[in-house]
């Protein structure tokens, strides 16, 4: 019986989980018409709006989030910095 001599890493600690993919992949899709959107969540994610974005606006300071999808995570955080200088 031989042995692998590479032991098995387990999962990735610095890996997004499904839901957090989950989200980003939402965020790169286009939506057309008012609450597409909002469906979209409720339906393939099973959250609820507020609950979502309070997911994504923490996976924006996530650097994991930033290393799995940079494009994404960046365009989100200039808009996510522009609202906050318009207020």
């Amino acid at each position: 019986m031989s042995q692998d001599p590479t032991p098995d890493p387990g999962p990735d600690p610095d890996a997004l989980a499904e839901r957090e993919r989950a989200v980003l992949a939402l965020e790169r899709r286009g939506f057309s018409g008012p609450g597409a959107k909002e469906r979209a969540i409720r339906e393939e994610l099973g959250l609820a709006p507020v609950r979502y974005y309070q997911l994504l606006n923490a996976l924006l300071d996530d650097p994991r989030a930033l290393a799995h999808d940079p494009v994404t995570v960046n365009r989100l955080r200039r808009l996510r910095e522009t609202r906050r200088t318009e207020r």
